[in-house]
């Protein structure tokens, strides 16, 4: 039998800690270490959902990484390129990469009865996936497009929707401005809302027979192509090996093509989202500090109060290694106490946010309408793990205490 775990766990039995004064200071520091728990929990679950929904967000628009003609012009309309391209099948044999799909930009000014508005469209194919568009669905559906005919179909954002005082089913005229203007008339199929205030007031979905009509681009001609990738954490390793690939291709006109992933599009975006790991990092390093002090002066407490029994043991030859051992197993259960407690807070509160949406945002600042959870069980063992290491680290100085008590003296202390 395991001596020190035995005694320890008797010193932790509730007869024994409920007659004496440290039993207070027990409850004490596994209520920190539970509340320490609860709010790293509920720290890391917030800002890892508000990462992930922000870069979905975004992603929606753009995709992964987007494969366009390596020109100078930083508008929405670039030089096209060709749809089939013959290094096309090696990069849908790329190792990460999910789904390909050609895309084309136009810019416009919408024009109804009272209101006037720039806007962007991005014509799509029959290859589009709408899976991002469907979800943020507000009223009405996205279009599906035939090979036999063009649709005059139009989905646009509710912010749009709402500057321009339209609804599904509503028609209007779109002029675009080139060497010789031209207009098209689109119905609204479906009004879409993502909150991203700087895409929602740009962006609208249309046949990509438009665009390339309106820009007098041949069948085989896109603005580019979208890839998405299996894992986002792989995506800088997928755009390198596009990129090797594509890099060798050269048209007759002798322009060639750049490989742009989400990240390099939109850096003011993730370079703001990353910067939330740090507000984490601070919070959890502070939650462990002020855990960590809590057990200190718990296990303090608790060995001076068993002074005596310190010094009985010591005088039936126990070494000062065993004892130490049964203090470590004594604060090592307190802390699993907490684990326990603060697992159940923590994950509860996440529960409750992301199944009732308690707490609401302000989309103008924050891009969703509520706070963000990502539960992730990796996540919440790596916290449970780490609290466990650094609590019991800062224990091992107080408990080095006890060499210091003679034996003597400690069977007198009262």
């Amino acid at each position: 039998m395991n001596t020190e775990f035995f005694i320890a766990k008797r010193l932790n039995s509730r007869k024994e800690t409920s007659k004496r004064f440290p039993g207070t200071i027990m409850g004490i520091a596994v209520f920190g270490i539970a509340l320490g728990l609860a709010v790293m929990l509920v720290a890391i679950s917030i800002v890892t959902g508000f990462k992930e929904e922000i870069s979905n967000k975004v992603i929606g628009f753009g995709s992964h990484i987007q494969i366009l003609n390596y020109d100078s012009n930083v508008s929405y309309e670039t030089s096209p390129i060709e749809a089939n391209p013959d290094f096309l099948p090696r990069i849908k044999s790329t190792n990460g990469v999910e789904h390909i799909q050609v895309f084309a930009l136009k810019a416009g000014i919408v024009k109804t009865q009272n209101d006037i508005q720039g806007l962007v469209l991005k014509g799509v194919g029959q290859d589009y996936d709408w899976d991002f568009f469907d979800r943020s669905m507000l009223e009405g559906n996205s279009f599906r497009l035939k090979m036999d005919s063009v649709s005059n179909s139009i989905v646009i954002s509710s912010f749009l929707a709402k500057r321009l005082k339209l609804k599904t089913g509503d028609s209007f005229q779109m002029w675009f401005i080139q060497e010789t203007p031209r207009f098209r008339k689109f119905t609204i199929s479906g009004i879409y809302e993502t909150s991203l205030q700087e895409f929602d007031k740009t962006f609208a979905m249309v046949d990509i027979r438009h665009i390339q009509r309106l820009s007098g681009w041949e069948e085989n001609q896109v603005s580019g192509l979208e890839m998405m990738v299996t894992d986002f954490d792989e995506i800088d390793r997928i755009s390198y090996e596009v990129g090797e690939i594509v890099s060798t291709a050269f048209f007759g006109d002798g322009s060639r093509l750049k490989v742009l992933n989400i990240v390099e599009k939109y850096p003011q975006i993730f370079d703001w989202l990353n910067l939330q790991d740090v507000n984490v990092m601070v919070i959890i390093i502070l939650m462990l500090i002020v855990a960590g002090i809590n057990m200190i002066s718990g296990l303090l407490i608790i060995i001076l109060d068993r002074t005596n029994m310190i010094g009985i043991l010591k005088a039936l030859g126990t070494s000062n290694k065993s004892i130490r051992k049964i203090f470590l197993y004594q604060a090592s259960y307190l802390i699993l106490k907490g684990l326990l407690w603060g697992n159940l807070l923590g994950i509860s509160l996440c529960m409750l946010q992301k199944h009732f949406s308690i707490i609401r945002l302000d989309p103008t600042s924050y891009y969703l309408t509520t706070v963000p959870i990502n539960i992730n069980l990796f996540n919440i063992f790596l916290l449970n793990a780490g609290t466990v290491a650094v609590i019991l680290t800062f224990l091992i100085l107080p408990s080095m205490l006890i060499s210091r008590i003679s034996p003597a003296e400690a069977i007198r202390f009262k």
